[in-house]
């Protein structure tokens, strides 16, 4: 099992890549976790932010590939604890499929990815900057994956 983090948003600080890049280098082992930037729609005066945000989902899905199991971010998902996401990436390796975690933009996800997502996870209430988002989600997998092979990153 492999697992994608398809995030609307590109050309990301250095600090974003390097943070990203260290968790899914510590992941590689347990779940390969492949970073996946899609352009943002066209936003601006006389622009619709809907069109913009329908043209993101429709290439979020496409990204995020054909037999994935898809998992959107969204604060009305739900959420959990370090634990409760180390026997839920226990349930997702029993799957057997591979795994798409997706980041919307602006906006949030359109409809048509809410629809095509099998489920939906929130970071907690807070509202977080997208480009953090992508260094939590791999940290938390991370944390997660380390509770279940027995590692001592995760004292909680």
């Amino acid at each position: 099992m492999k697992a994608r983090l398809v995030a609307v948003g590109t050309g990301m600080p250095g600090w974003v890549q390097q943070g990203f890049e260290e968790y899914a280098r510590r992941l590689s082992h347990w779940l390969p976790l492949e970073l996946v930037e899609i352009p943002p729609g066209a936003r601006g005066r006389g622009r619709d932010p809907q069109r913009a945000a329908a043209e993101e989902g429709e290439r979020v899905l496409a990204a995020a590939g054909p037999r994935a199991r898809l998992v959107v971010l969204d604060g009305r998902g739900r959420s959990y604890s370090s634990e409760a996401l180390a026997r839920r990436l226990e349930a997702w390796r029993g799957m057997g499929q591979d795994l798409a975690f997706l980041v919307g933009g602006p906006e949030g996800h359109p409809e048509a990815v809410r629809v095509a997502a099998s489920e939906s996870w929130s970071l907690g209430p807070l509202t977080l900057p997208h480009p953090l988002v992508r260094i939590v989600v791999a940290e938390q997998l991370y944390r997660a994956a380390s509770i279940l092979a027995g590692h001592p990153y995760h004292r909680g």
